[in-house]
């Protein structure tokens, strides 16, 4: 692995053009740059990030252009590090740096599925009567979960369908599965928004948000399981689920 990660640096150094005071991507669509951003990100950002840059210890990364965030804008983040945070500045050279960023948008970006199976305003129809209690859907809804609005802009249609048959393969960092016992073996669950050596936060399922001293707690139970439950074919019909994912792909982040 060491040595597939040197090569393609190396190839990267020598073939890298001028990059400082750079505002463009000199690498943005270029194949051998982002397998070396690849080998780059695995290195040294996967740790807290996660394998396929949609969050770990650190933030999902995949939704930044679908925000609109700018290729310079990620490039002085990772140069500079997060003031406050874990995240570190980089004194890596531009090129690799670059190349990082082209890594990740290359994984960030999902064109619009036009031709899949489905019914876009029947999955509308079922995205509001089965999802908005805990996920926000393009102007409103819960906040349990995550944040439906530019999902088919950062998702491919199996990711969705995955997510929705079995949510626990991937639960994003702010949405862990937490049960907090109290003394008297009262249980209180929800997701982990904030945690320190002394107290802990989580958002509960009616969706308040609660803080507690952990002095003040017998049990902090860390669950491997996403509070979202599975939607098997017996739950969800597969005609319901590609309705469903069907619409979910037109949400491009236009609230």
């Amino acid at each position: 692995m060491r040595h597939t990660l040197l090569s393609a640096v190396a190839l990267l150094v020598l073939a890298a053009p001028t990059v400082a005071q750079q505002t463009a991507n000199p690498y943005d669509s270029d194949p051998a740059a982002m397998r070396a951003g690849r080998a780059l990100f695995a290195n040294r950002c996967a740790e807290c990030h996660g394998a396929d840059a949609r969050g770990f210890s650190g933030p999902d990364l995949t939704v930044l252009w679908a925000e609109g965030t700018s290729d310079e804008r990620v490039f002085q983040t990772i140069r500079s590090g997060v003031s406050g945070s874990i995240m570190p500045s980089s004194t890596a050279p531009d090129n690799e740096i670059w190349a990082m960023v082209a890594y990740v948008k290359s994984i960030s970006t999902v064109a619009a599925a036009l031709d899949a199976p489905g019914d876009p305003e029947r999955g509308q129809e079922l995205v509001q009567a089965r999802c908005t209690r805990c996920h926000y859907v393009a102007g409103g809804g819960g906040y349990l979960g995550p944040d439906l609005s530019r999902i088919g802009a950062v998702r491919t249609r199996e990711s969705l369908m995955r997510s929705i048959r079995e949510p626990a393969a991937s639960i994003q960092p702010g949405y862990r599965t937490v049960t907090l016992v109290t003394p008297s073996g009262d249980r209180i669950r929800g997701v982990a928004k904030g945690e320190d050596a002394f107290s802990v936060q989580i958002l509960d399922t009616r969706q308040q948000l609660r803080g507690y001293m952990k002095s003040d707690l017998a049990e902090v139970v860390r669950e491997p399981v996403s509070l979202m439950p599975e939607f098997t074919s017996a739950r969800l019909p597969d005609e319901d689920l590609n309705d469903i994912v069907r619409y979910l792909g037109t949400l491009r982040g236009n609230r």
